[in-house]
């Protein structure tokens, strides 16, 4: 075969055709199809000399909108305005550019910090030219590479390959920006080997079976590599992005990383799951999913790299912002606990949620919700990163001096349909009451199984995930969750990861009350114990909500048992449960079953894994279809429930008498009061973004 004379015949030979191409020579032995070897493979190049012709730009056929790979160093986010920007704070110095030199300081004089990077250090060069935050970054970049060949050559996996390859993002893209960063004192050398050491890492990742170092086959499970909601997914695609970014004109095999990346991942996988997930946030739940930053910076480097905008393609991205708002307790120093949350089981407000908010606010700068995100975070617990490592995202992304909004400029309730999530609150006051609710997808492993679970807050969690007092923070079984447990001989109905969706079948929201209802049959994967699941909530804002559970089985003796965790110790008496907190109070009443004395389950004494916590049990037996009928009431609001009918309770409150009824048969409920009657039916409202 005739060697190619330009980039898009060398594509054409290997079957691929790149959405941008400029004019490269592709080695006669090149390994873009097959990987690169451990020890060689990838032509480094020398300088800016062999390869894209400097400053042309890039051929495509898209339009005005295609990326455009810049050909000379640097090719990664700094392009003219973001250099000047930066450059700029710098040299003021703003008080994040002065707290983030500060840190690059440390390492500079010696005092390596915690997670510190060489990109961390190349920046600052890239910004100021001093050649002794250069040579840091390169050393720091070249002993990493060494110290995974030297792990091949003893024929171990390196540590790019460790955890599944968790690590390929941060660690070739470490490599990457400082390669491209500090490319005119990064010898022929390593460059050589850098590129060498990253395109196997990368080849590796999309093609786990054939996986090798150095020619010795080491495969992998290949673990996420499919599945585009996955926090593993955002690294591999970040290790192949700025692989492909960085080594451009220097590596045959970088057009092919970035046509991988752009077109086989973004187009062909991502862009269809995404446009699925309207109202933003994560299927991981709010501790895994916080990882949606590192593809929002995706996003963002990628659009300030090529021109071209991803975020855009779909509306996640912008939809995330509100999720993130919503999903903070009115104190600001929390968040809904939903899903696995490995590092901090507590779910406290943290650099990675404060950073979240940012890179969203870098992509949507002028969004009404990015000015309601600077002042949440202005306001918060975090309202600048506290760990060093975290405080590239404030030199970044620094929100000081943009327009803000205040709080209240947002409606106080939201629906994440893609995710399942409801969010409700009687104000933006951090006094309010405020409530999450989730009924939707379950098809992540770090999801759990809390299909129509109700967490409420005010002023300190009241009913809430038992997984925040776990020492794990990865329990996700049904008894830490707020909803009706199905047992049979011992044995719970268990939720089942990748079975279809449960059905969100009314929400809608007026000024007095909120009504939200699902069907959460499906989410036990057609157990044949299951025969139906279905929760309905009136929140009567601002102080208690009124609970309907119908949950039918296929034995008339399995056990239904209504539960409510809380990190308080309840006092119980019959038809009853109260607890009383430091700032606020919640009482259970418990309208159907009449007369029954709730039980109380200490979790501390009865889990080795728990640190606290409290579930409270009301369990039925002996019915086809179970009724549960209960009313939650905060700060002594209501002083009795007493049934109405066959599906309503009367309520004695504070501010006046109410009655709750539910459809008998459907969906649907009516609240009364002297105030008028509220009808609510079977509908999904779509939910205003802002306030009137």
């Amino acid at each position: 075969m005739a060697r190619p004379n330009t980039l898009r015949d060398c594509l054409t030979v290997f079957g691929v055709t790149l959405f941008a191409v400029a004019a490269l020579g592709c080695a006669d032995d090149t390994t873009a199809s097959g990987g690169a070897g451990a020890g060689g493979g990838a032509s480094a190049g020398g300088g800016d000399e062999g390869g894209a012709s400097q400053g042309g730009g890039a051929e495509g056929g898209q339009g005005a909108g295609d990326p455009v790979i810049p050909g000379e160093h640097p090719r990664i986010y700094l392009n003219d305005a973001e250099r000047a920007r930066l450059s700029t704070a710098l040299a003021a110095p703003t008080a994040a550019a002065d707290r983030y030199k500060a840190y690059v300081d440390a390492a500079l004089e010696g005092n390596t910090p915690y997670d510190f990077q060489g990109w961390h250090a190349a920046l600052v060069y890239a910004l100021t030219g001093d050649d002794a935050y250069a040579d840091l970054a390169i050393a720091h970049v070249d002993a990493m590479v060494a110290e995974d060949e030297a792990l091949v050559a003893a024929g171990s996996s390196p540590l790019v390959a460790a955890d599944s390859y968790l690590e390929v993002g941060p660690r070739v893209g470490d490599m990457a920006m400082v390669f491209d960063w500090c490319f005119d004192r990064v010898t022929d050398e390593q460059r050589t080997r850098w590129i060498a050491w990253g395109n196997q890492a990368v080849f590796n990742v999309w093609h786990h079976e054939e996986a090798s170092w150095s020619g010795q086959p080491m495969p992998w499970s290949g673990w996420a590599v499919d599945d585009p909601v996955n926090n593993y997914y955002f690294s591999f695609l970040r290790a192949t992005m700025l692989l492909g970014l960085a080594t451009y004109a220097e590596n045959p095999e970088a057009p092919l990383h970035l046509d991988f990346f752009r077109q086989t991942k973004i187009d062909g996988q991502l862009l269809e799951v995404y446009a699925a997930l309207g109202g933003g946030g994560s299927r991981e739940g709010t501790g895994y999913g916080v990882a949606m930053a590192n593809l929002f910076r995706i996003y963002d480097v990628w659009e300030k790299s090529t021109g071209e905008d991803l975020a855009g393609l779909t509306d996640h991205a912008r939809g995330s912002i509100a999720h993130m708002l919503h999903s903070m307790a009115p104190t600001l120093d929390r968040i809904a606990p939903i899903g696995d949350h490995a590092r901090d089981s507590t779910a406290a407000l943290f650099d990675y949620h404060r950073d979240y908010l940012l890179v969203l606010g870098a992509l949507y700068p002028s969004d009404p919700a990015s000015l309601v995100a600077r002042t949440a975070l202005s306001a918060s617990s975090v309202p600048e990163a506290s760990q060093g490592f975290m405080r590239f995202s404030d030199f970044l992304y620094e929100p000081a001096g943009l327009e803000t909004a205040p709080l209240s400029s947002l409606y106080p309730a939201y629906h994440a349909e893609g995710v399942g999530h409801v969010f409700v609150r009687s104000s933006w006051e951090q006094d309010a009451t405020w409530a999450s609710f989730i009924a939707g997808p379950y098809d992540q492993s770090h999801a759990h199984h809390d299909q129509g679970s109700l967490t409420i807050f005010k002023d300190e969690w009241l009913a809430y995930d038992a997984n925040i007092d776990s020492q794990s923070g990865i329990r996700l079984e049904e008894k830490l969750h707020n909803l009706v447990r199905i047992e049979s001989q011992g044995s719970v109905a268990r939720m089942v990861e990748g079975a279809p969706p449960s059905t969100l079948l009314a929400l809608q929201d007026e000024p007095s009350a909120t009504f939200f209802a699902a069907d959460l049959t499906s989410a036990y994967g057609g157990a044949a114990l299951v025969t139906s699941v279905r929760r309905e909530v009136v929140f009567v804002k601002p102080s208690f909500f009124v609970v309907r559970d119908r949950v039918g089985t296929s034995a008339p003796s399995a056990q239904r048992v209504f539960q409510l965790n809380t990190p308080l110790q309840p006092s119980v008496s019959s038809g009853r449960a109260s607890i009383d907190g430091a700032a606020s109070s919640l009482d259970l009443f418990v309208v159907r079953p009449a007369a029954v004395t709730p039980s109380v389950v200490d979790w501390d004494a009865t889990d080795g894994d728990m640190n606290g916590g409290y579930r409270i049990e009301v369990a039925t037996s002996g019915q086809e279809e179970a009724l549960f009928l209960t009313v939650l009431s905060i700060d002594g609001e209501v002083a009795s429930a007493t049934a109405s009918g066959a599906a309503g309770v009367t309520i004695a409150a504070a501010s006046g008498d109410f009655t709750v009824s539910f459809s008998e048969e459907g969906v649907g409920a009516t609240v009364e009061s002297a105030s008028g009657t509220t009808t609510f039916t079977a509908a999904v409202d779509q939910l205003p973004l802002l306030a009137e």
